[in-house]
């Protein structure tokens, strides 16, 4: 038997896998998916609860509009940021990468002038740390199938050349922590429990029963009228199609019909508990993914406050520290940082700030305009 994704020894008495296959076919039902490009196809690609929570925390970091500080020509910068990085969002692409791999890797395209004229995000999945003697990160390699391509951190003008964000991980030293392989047990749980409520109402949306054979004198079908039997409710009374659709009995067969256990039943539970935890996983919280029984929150605009606070505003500050270290070869001193003002959700709170500042009578004007951001 299988104990949680763990293969027990074989023995030659071993009973057969009932499970069917889900997904793309590569793991069976109720088993944990190991590789990342598997735990995409079955955690993101094929569970609605995971892509809604990725969904909401990339696409709100990609619409987080940005301000640049410390430099001249910051509308170049802004430009250069938010444009599109192989026909998807920059900041998009990569929060996305770091939620789910954990690492974010962009490599930086200098124009005929010299300076920087495209950010390139690279799959997380195709790259690996080339480390040196001492283990510092000596470059970088890009495998698509059967090419291999050597990036070094920095061109020959020392000037960075490929940026390496990532999430915190305490157990490596290259490589970031993504939140997918957490999630990866729930996901497995909730899609089987999808797999099973299919198979329920392929059955009528109930166990289908047992056919009972009873002519008196104790004997019992022939292999070939069990088959012909079995044959029979397949073709015409298994399925949605055929349900309530009246059967006809001979030879002392007779129907018994079942319904499902209490204890059967709490698959529904165990549903809404997984796909609770894959939302804690994406630091989503389950009252903006539509999942009942959620009270930690007093209503929608503080779930939504904190789904900012908590989970999109620190992930694009990591994104906007990376580049704005990385550019800070062409641009000195340049910063990058969300635009709090222009967030929907923290109106409330900018509100409040500007009626505290307002009502500050010590303050001068232009005491005033420092504390709220303006000039």
């Amino acid at each position: 038997m299988k104990w949680f994704g763990t293969k027990a020894a074989a023995s030659s008495d071993a009973r057969p896998v009932l499970a069917r296959a889900w997904g793309s076919g590569a793991v069976a039902l109720g088993e944990w998916p190991a590789s990342y490009e598997a735990q995409l196809r079955a955690g993101v690609m094929g569970n609605p609860v995971a892509q809604r929570a990725m969904r909401l925390v990339s696409e709100g970091a990609g619409a987080c509009a940005l301000k640049v500080r410390g430099v001249e020509n910051a509308g170049r910068v802004l430009a250069l940021v938010g444009r599109a990085s192989a026909g998807q969002g920059l900041v998009e692409t990569l929060a996305c990468h770091l939620l789910l791999h954990g690492n974010a890797y962009v490599q930086l395209m200098a124009g005929a002038d010299g300076m920087p004229a495209e950010l390139f995000a690279l799959r997380p999945e195709r790259v690996s740390v080339e480390a040196d003697a001492r283990g510092w990160p000596a470059a970088y390699l890009y495998r698509v199938g059967e090419s291999v391509t050597r990036l070094t951190p920095e061109d020959g003008a020392g000037r960075t050349n490929v940026l390496h964000i990532k999430a915190l991980h305490p157990l490596d030293d290259h490589y970031g922590l993504g939140c997918v392989g957490a999630a990866a047990g729930a996901v497995a749980i909730h899609n089987a429990a999808c797999v099973w409520n299919k198979a329920l109402l392929d059955n009528a949306a109930r166990p289908s029963g047992a056919m009972v054979y009873d002519p008196g004198d104790g004997s019992v079908l022939s292999p070939e009228q069990f088959e012909r039997v079995k044959r029979e409710m397949e073709v015409a009374f298994a399925g949605a199609a055929n349900a309530g659709r009246p059967m006809l009995l001979e030879g002392g067969l007779s129907w018994k019909a079942m319904s499902l256990t209490p204890a059967e039943m709490d698959f529904v539970g165990l549903k809404a508990a997984a796909a609770r935890e894959i939302a804690l996983a994406f630091g989503v919280p389950p009252m903006l993914m539509g999942l009942p029984g959620d009270n930690s929150y007093a209503n929608y605009r503080e779930a939504n406050k904190a789904l900012w606070r908590q989970a999109i505003l620190p992930l694009v500050a990591k994104i906007c520290g990376a580049l704005a270290q990385g550019l800070d070869d062409w641009w000195p001193g340049l910063g990058i940082e969300a635009d709090l003002d222009a967030v929907p959700a923290l109106s409330d709170e900018r509100a409040a700030l500007w009626e505290r500042v307002v009502a500050a009578d010590f303050l001068s004007a232009e005491e005033k305009k420092a504390m709220l951001g303006i000039g």
